[in-house]
């Protein structure tokens, strides 16, 4: 078992859960949508990660996901003007992209 991949599954929980606090997204269904398919995607990365820490396309998948996070983070069709929704992108965007060169390193 590997702190990355808690630290993934808890990034995941908390993507799913904030795509269903209005807060947070906007009511169009892109935003909703967006988190919500990247915290199901990152669930199952995180799964991976705890169960065999030695996949090696991880650190690639995480990579992915937080250039996404970032960029959707980015384009206002997606967040719907919600600062709070451009915020949970670039802050979970900037931290994936940090985990991933762990995920990558150890690879």
């Amino acid at each position: 078992m590997s702190w990355r991949g808690w630290v993934t599954l808890i990034f995941s929980i908390w993507l799913i859960i904030a795509s269903l606090i209005p807060g947070i997204v906007s009511h169009k269904g892109a935003n909703i949508a967006d988190f919500l398919i990247v915290g199901l995607i990152f669930l199952i990365v995180g799964i991976v990660t705890v169960k065999s820490d030695e996949s090696k396309g991880i650190g690639w998948v995480t990579l992915i996901i937080g250039i996404w996070l970032i960029i959707s983070a980015l384009i206002p069709g997606i967040t719907g003007s919600k600062g709070g929704s451009m915020a949970n992108g670039l802050i979970f965007g900037i931290i994936t992209l940090i985990l991933s060169f762990f995920n990558k390193k150890r690879a």
